[in-house]
């Protein structure tokens, strides 16, 4: 059996003998600082928009849950304000991805507006 048939299959059963479980901790020791971190976000209320700035001005993306709230809520309206103009000063970038996600990037980065094919 070839390499990629074991990787994409196409024959024979799997035992468990042909899976070797991994221990993540040895991933992270031997990983190097990272310059830039991705947050998960969820924003309940206008409160919540502080650590994101904050992580925004550090350099760091956030990928934040908005689905506590409706699109025409004026709440969410004044917080996507408020993160635009984050996104402006630090020359990064915001995008809403439907209706229950808001994406802000830092210094250097943008978001493709089309979906990989």
């Amino acid at each position: 059996m070839g390499i990629m048939s074991k990787i994409l299959g196409g024959g024979g059963n799997r035992s468990v003998e042909d899976y070797v479980e991994l221990d993540l901790g040895d991933f992270a020791e031997a990983r190097g600082e990272a310059g830039t971190q991705v947050h998960i976000a969820e924003i309940a209320d206008k409160g919540d928009v502080v650590p994101i700035k904050d992580a925004v001005y550090d350099g760091d993306l956030v990928i934040a849950d908005i689905t506590r709230h409706s699109t025409s809520d004026r709440t969410v309206e004044h917080i996507v304000d408020e993160l635009r103009q984050v996104a402006q000063e630090v020359d990064g970038d915001i995008v809403q991805k439907g209706d229950d996600q808001l994406i802000l990037a830092p210094t250097g980065v943008t978001i493709s507006r089309e979906k990989l094919e």
